[in-house]
């Protein structure tokens, strides 16, 4: 699609994934939010390789999802430990399920996503990474439990 712009659906999809990647990377090799951050908007979000150019994304979205995931890190990982199977605290499940909770969390924490598109849009990023597993299923699930807990004004919940 060369001169056209990509659609605001697809540049949130893609911080999303970006995302999460981040989160990941942060892990799995001790990396500070800052330095992720400055390399994916640096060397990964739109920029070309031998494979062609990586996708753009909605890189105020990237950045918000990054720090408020590092900002509410606990408030989330406890949220996602109570949507798990008690003996499946989330230090013990995979870490891209691990990224992606987070990912999502940090989106549930503040009002500017409505939990329902927060959930549909992190299934699909467990269908794109297990495409044949039951991870989609078990992603839909723990975040209906977090999104509840996080934003029980948006089920309509009465919680005076």
């Amino acid at each position: 699609m060369s001169g056209g712009k990509p659609d605001r659906r697809a540049l949130s999809a893609a911080a999303r994934l970006y995302a999460v990647q981040a989160l990941f990377q942060m892990e799995a090799a001790g990396q500070s939010a800052d330095r992720v951050q400055r390399e994916f908007q640096t060397y990964r979000i739109g920029a070309e390789d031998e494979d062609g150019p990586a996708p753009e994304a909605d890189e105020a979205l990237f950045s918000r999802i990054l720090d408020d995931a590092v900002t509410w890190q606990s408030k989330i990982d406890q949220a996602t430990d109570r949507g798990l199977v008690a003996k499946w605290p989330i230090d013990r499940i995979d870490p891209v399920l691990r990224a992606l909770f987070r990912a999502a969390g940090a989106e549930l924490v503040t009002p500017a996503t409505p939990p329902k598109v927060v959930i549909t849009e992190y299934v699909r990023l467990a269908q794109a990474f297990f495409p044949d597993g039951r991870e989609p299923k078990f992603v839909n699930a723990v975040l209906d439990h977090v999104a509840r807990e996080l934003r029980p004004d948006a089920f309509g919940a009465a919680t005076s």
